[in-house]
């Protein structure tokens, strides 16, 4: 019996994590359209593009860059504690990953009430980037920026709710039976990470990089 049932969650081990790599293959349909118009404004209007990067809050940006491989990080040791089966340990690194995430979505939140101040709203009256000579191309920059970036936050936001799902799961009767849980929902999470750090250089790095 125990042979059998370790051959049942094998296969379901597999099959979950086969069903978690399609929909991240899937979640790339999202995120692919937004790079691909990026690349071509950054060919089209090399210009206006370095110049509306270089209005975005570089510290910002860095700092949450800075939160998200740490919430990596805290993912990957959760993980190996639930493994080991010491799962206080593990829950208190998933209480880590939760905060890190909302620092993240606050600082990100806090980022967009200074686009806002500053008139760096596509499509806003007044909307200026300084020292570009097209501001529609710079509006299109940041209209990419918005939705770029809102999209992530929406994805940060379910991966802190699978996060809290998880920290439940193990804190429950049967907590030892919830590793794999933990593992497929660490692959979405690391896969939102990976996302921003193709973003941040995108946005907040190529015009200063010039």
């Amino acid at each position: 019996m125990n042979t059998a049932s370790g051959h049942v969650d094998t296969i379901e081990d597999a099959r979950a994590r086969l069903g978690m790599w399609v929909f991240l293959a899937s979640e790339i349909m999202f995120f692919g359209p937004v790079f691909l118009a990026y690349l071509y404004g950054r060919h089209a209007w090399p210009e206006a593009f370095e110049a509306a990067s270089r209005s975005t809050d570089f510290w910002l940006g860095t700092v949450n860059t800075a939160v998200l491989l740490s919430s990596s990080l805290f993912v990957a040791i959760a993980l190996l504690l639930a493994q080991r089966g010491d799962l206080r340990p593990a829950r208190r690194s998933l209480d880590v990953v939760v905060l890190l995430g909302a620092v993240f979505l606050l600082i990100k939140g806090w980022e967009y009430r200074q686009d806002w101040l500053q008139g760096l709203v596509p499509g806003r009256a007044g909307f200026h980037v300084e020292h570009a000579a097209n501001q529609a191309a710079a509006q299109l920059f940041y209209f990419i920026y918005f939705f770029a970036t809102l999209l992530h936050a929406v994805h940060m936001a379910i991966g802190i709710g699978l996060m809290l799902y998880c920290r439940g799961k193990l804190a429950g009767p049967k907590g030892r039976n919830s590793v794999r849980r933990l593992e497929i929902c660490g692959l979405y999470w690391h896969f939102v990470d990976i996302v921003w750090i193709f973003l941040f250089p995108a946005l907040y790095l190529a015009g200063r990089a010039s």
